[in-house]
């Protein structure tokens, strides 16, 4: 009998019961203030404990999602663009179905804390502005791409501003607080989300990328419906206060 009970007891600690579902989650920079403070309440809820891990929406180079997931970098869920989103599904790297929309956020321009702060918000502010700088930071990802290829040209400043593209929106954020970039044009949610400087304005509605940033279960994860229900959380009422206080304004189901 004391074998016995040896035995049984060896075996339940062996395998704990109840153990947490582990998921690993990669997100890009849009989304990640709201994301970092959200994630201790759906561990809690849900009982699932969550490992982080970043890459950029869309670009080029070794750290975008893409470019992780396609060296196989396990993830459960990504978090990131709807255009990153839409090139990783025709990728067929998204399991069908799985995909929503949490939130959107315009693209702003960072400057230093306390720094004097142009008016940007009409095409023309925005354009003095950008030749005024000595230095530009923008993203690699989704909203440089959009900037570079569509805004400058039209407003006419393609080749007439100074320019350093960062792999992420983070890195021009800390080029403009270091005083190495005059502005940083960026998410708004990722400019408040970072130290050191402030957001000037947004840029006008008529040159402006409301950003949308999306989530969806990678395609052959083990963590499938660990990974549904933190984009149930992610996308509810429960979760919408803290992404709108991000610079976000939160794509709430109905």
């Amino acid at each position: 009998m004391r074998l016995l009970a040896a035995f049984v007891f060896a075996a339940m600690t062996a395998v704990p019961m109840g153990a947490a579902a582990q998921l690993k989650v990669m997100i890009s920079g849009g989304f990640s203030g709201p994301f970092e403070k959200l994630v201790p309440i759906f561990e809690k809820e849900a009982g699932v404990k969550i490992t982080t891990l970043s890459g950029a929406s869309q670009g080029t180079g070794p750290q975008t999602i893409g470019a992780q997931l396609a060296r196989g970098v396990p993830v459960d869920v990504v978090i990131l663009s709807r255009e990153g989103l839409t090139d990783l599904a025709a990728q067929n790297c998204i399991a069908a179905g799985t995909d929503a929309d949490l939130a959107r956020t315009p693209i702003g321009v960072a400057v230093k804390a306390g720094a004097p702060k142009p008016e940007v918000k009409s095409i023309e502010g925005f354009r003095k502005a950008l030749l005024a700088a000595n230095l530009v930071a923008v993203p690699g990802s989704t909203s440089g791409i959009f900037l570079m290829k569509e805004v400058f040209p039209r407003i006419g400043v393609e080749g007439k501003v100074k320019v350093e593209v960062t792999p992420r929106g983070a890195q021009a954020a800390q080029l403009v607080a270091s005083g190495k970039a005059d502005l940083g044009l960026l998410p708004v949610s990722e400019i408040v989300h970072a130290p050191g400087v402030e957001v000037a304005g947004v840029i006008a509605d008529e040159i402006q990328l409301n950003q949308v940033f999306a989530a969806a279960v990678v395609e052959g994860s083990s963590q499938a419906e660990a990974g549904k229900r933190l984009i149930a959380f992610l996308t509810s009422a429960q979760a919408a206060p803290t992404i709108s206080a991000g610079g976000m304004e939160p794509l709430t189901r109905r």
